[in-house]
């Protein structure tokens, strides 16, 4: 039987846990590997990559400012979040506003000196983006378009990190980029129809506020159709191994989430398209491999 202060320290654990959404931190770090060995560096041998101590402090780079920026971000939205979200909040505030600061300092700390390991442009790289995670969280995030649009740029960034690491400027990672964008454009915009309660009540001016919901899933129709002409050029145009059978998939994906988008009035219809969106983005992360499943053998092998 645990003691009640080993309880208390197990409970603060979990809340911090949920405070940083080490889950996704743990598949972006993950997608970051898979990104780097099968489409940014293919050629070099698995061990280079996957023991190369720079690509290693990159991704713990990466993963402590996502972490300080979730936290900076449940900082500033906890009075939203007890509405929206009130039995999360209540597991968040078992960790006080004080601590959450310090924990944000200290891993903003921690992800430039896994930067200055990697060299000086990667240290002003992670301290430009710790400032825009700060300034989206603070300033931005209360304002329609221009805050779906920083907070779907600052989502794809830490692929940028690795990408600008190995030089590889092949056509095809931007037309990967450009649909993973359109999807987190899409989920930040289905969260925004989710939270509406709480946006309003604490007069965050999110699109749905200011504009309706209705024109809120025109928006979702369109950029879903606008992830059309990524998905098509890469079935088309580009060697993508067996890793069009996810792209098959994310277009019938899209199609319910529209059909579902449309009958939606409901906060749980919301949370079933963001369901969809994080399922289509997590799914696309391990399908990677499928790119060329006879390096992933003969690499394994």
């Amino acid at each position: 039987m645990l003691s009640r202060k080993q309880k208390h320290v197990l409970l603060k654990f979990f809340s911090l846990f949920s405070i940083v959404r080490g889950y996704n931190i743990l598949v972006i770090a993950l997608a970051q590997y898979l990104t780097s060995i099968y489409i940014l560096a293919p050629d070099l041998p698995l061990g280079s990559v996957v023991f190369d101590p720079n690509l290693l402090c990159l991704v713990l780079a990466s993963a402590a400012a996502i972490a300080g920026g979730y936290i900076i971000n449940n900082f500033y939205d906890s009075e939203k979040d007890l509405i929206n979200r009130p039995n999360k909040t209540m597991l968040d505030r078992i960790v006080s506003q004080q601590t959450k600061l310090s924990g944000y300092f200290i891993l903003n700390l921690i992800s430039v000196v896994f930067a200055s390991y990697v060299s000086f442009r990667a240290v002003a790289f992670f301290s430009i983006y710790v400032f825009m995670i700060w300034f989206y969280s603070h300033k931005l995030k209360k304002h329609p378009f221009i805050g779906n649009l920083v907070a779907a740029i600052l989502a794809v960034i830490p692929f940028f990190a690795v990408f600008i690491y190995y030089g590889n400027f092949n056509h095809v990672i931007f037309v990967h980029a450009t649909f993973l964008f359109l999807l987190i454009a899409m989920r930040e915009l289905t969260k925004d129809l989710e939270n509406i309660k709480g946006d309003l009540t604490q007069n965050y001016r999110t699109i749905p506020v200011v504009y309706g919901a209705k024109m809120s899933k025109q928006m979702l129709s369109v950029l879903s159709i606008a992830a059309l002409v990524p998905t098509v050029l890469l079935l088309t145009r580009y060697e993508i191994g067996y890793m069009y059978v996810y792209f098959l998939g994310s277009l019938a994906a899209l199609i319910i989430f529209n059909l579902i988008l449309w009958k939606s009035t409901k906060k749980l219809h919301y949370i079933v398209l963001h369901t969809i969106l994080k399922l289509i983005i997590v799914v696309g992360v391990f399908s990677i491999v499928l790119i060329n499943v006879n390096v992933v053998l003969s690499r394994v092998l």
